[in-house]
């Protein structure tokens, strides 16, 4: 059950952006009276689930939900109907259109795309208001650091004071997107500043351990539960139990007990337990791995939200350009994000997801909040896509309409179709690559 709500989760987004995506095509090319002879949302190689001939256009959904198109009368596209570019130009077909108006009907979707995001936000901010985890509140005690952030050179209480130079954004969510784009990162350490240098390489860890934020609120050491046959058993720890000092010296968080551990592996040492109002001194033995085998008791998502959820009530005027400023920032993140997977190094193009990998992302209960807001982001990533000067995609089309405005050359049919056949190779390929290794990974967790 809970597959199949992440499904029609996704198949609902899907449709949303591809209906309204492929409309940014089809309103402009009416209007300049360009024949359109086909409108699907996903795609129908051999067949189609659902079609019907309205006037001059099919209507119809396909079975794979990967797009969907609008097929122009007289335009090489994704259809490689070369039988129709065969014939004489006709007035009604896209060819047969000036540069500038064939350039709008290409540009149209991903100017939906935009628009759609905006409103989308505007809307959210309106109902829901603004919502985000107060980074101020996340570090008021310093930050927890995850190996990653430690081999970085992060130590754990510091505080970001800023990144690339700029103020750190009071959203965590953000702040932790902006420490994995940035190049240096300023830190107070018991009142110095310090600069951190992030390098591909850092990025490639972090990605490698699955894009876990390296930054997470700092917490006390209190025992939720004990692990069987360890050392924490053995020593008679019991859940609720505060470990509040280690060989003698106090603690006060969690991540502090963790760092002394690591440097005692293998060995007996003594803890100091607070139980019931009582002090125990407790000896535990320590494994190879530097734990004494708890886990520790960490906030619900009610008291989690509760300490560091920020919602502020958002009227309409002023949601419209927060709206528009967090459509930029989202532009921004995808242009960082794409730089991000076109350096080898990082390791970031293995992390590429098709609509499967998508799905598992996708929570397994219906939350119009989030799904809206997933759409929204996922929007602004299918209009960077499409913009995208690659043959085969919108951008392609209007790049070399562009070519023909400023030259006043177009480019003959022949090349356009070796151009579009490029095109449709190399986006087919990726697609095969990322569904390929979505699949793999299903595979490889239930059965390897």
């Amino acid at each position: 059950m809970d597959t199949l709500i992440q499904v029609a989760q996704l198949i609902f987004i899907l449709s949303v952006l591809v209906i309204l995506h492929e409309f940014g095509h089809y309103l402009p090319a009416k209007w300049f009276k360009i024949r359109v002879d086909k409108f699907y949302l996903f795609m129908d190689p051999w067949f189609s689930l659902v079609k019907k001939k309205i006037g001059d256009t099919e209507w119809g959904i396909g079975w794979l939900p990967i797009g969907g198109y609008v097929k122009l009368a007289g335009m090489i596209d994704e259809s490689m109907d070369k039988e129709q570019m065969n014939q004489p130009a006709q007035p009604w077909e896209f060819r047969s259109k000036p540069a500038w108006q064939r350039l709008i009907v290409m540009l149209g979707g991903i100017i939906v795309n935009i628009i759609l995001a905006w409103f989308i936000f505007v809307m959210l901010y309106v109902n829901y208001g603004e919502k985000y985890v107060a980074m101020s509140k996340i570090q008021e005690n310093g930050i927890a650091f995850s190996e990653v952030g430690q081999k970085i050179g992060f130590k754990n209480g510091d505080k970001i004071v800023s990144i690339d130079g700029k103020p750190v954004n009071d959203n965590y969510r953000k702040a932790s997107i902006d420490i994995l784009f940035a190049e240096n990162v300023v830190v107070d350490r018991g009142g110095k500043q310090i600069q951190m240098t992030i390098t591909d390489a850092h990025r490639k860890e972090y990605i490698s351990a699955d894009g876990k934020s390296f930054i997470r609120p700092r917490y006390t050491a209190v025992v939720d539960s004990v692990t069987p046959n360890s050392g924490a058993e053995q020593a008679r720890l019991m859940k609720a139990d505060k470990i509040v000092s280690f060989e003698g010296t106090k603690i006060h968080y969690f991540d502090e007990l963790a760092s002394a551990l690591s440097s005692k592996k293998n060995s007996v040492i003594s803890i100091g337990v607070e139980r019931n109002g009582g002090l125990l001194d407790l000896k535990v033995k320590v494994d190879q791995e530097g734990k004494i085998g708890f886990k520790p008791l960490a906030l619900s998502e009610t008291e989690f939200k509760e300490k560091y959820l920020v919602v502020n009530e958002i009227g309409l005027m002023q949601a419209i350009p927060m709206a528009v400023k967090e459509s930029y920032d989202q532009i921004v993140y995808k242009i960082k994000e794409f730089k991000l997977v076109l350096t080898p190094s990082t390791g970031a193009y293995k992390k590429v997801k098709s609509p499967i990998g998508i799905t598992k992302m996708l929570p397994v209960v219906w939350d119009w909040e989030f799904i809206w807001s997933f759409t929204a982001m996922f929007s602004i990533g299918l209009a960077f896509m499409n913009i995208l000067p690659i043959p085969g995609l919108d951008g392609g089309h209007a790049l070399f309409t562009l070519a023909e405005m400023v030259t006043g050359k177009k480019l003959n049919d022949k090349a356009a179709e070796i151009v579009q056949t490029i095109g449709m190779v190399i986006l087919l390929s990726l697609m095969v690559l990322t569904f390929g290794k979505d699949i793999w990974d299903i595979i490889a967790q239930k059965f390897l």
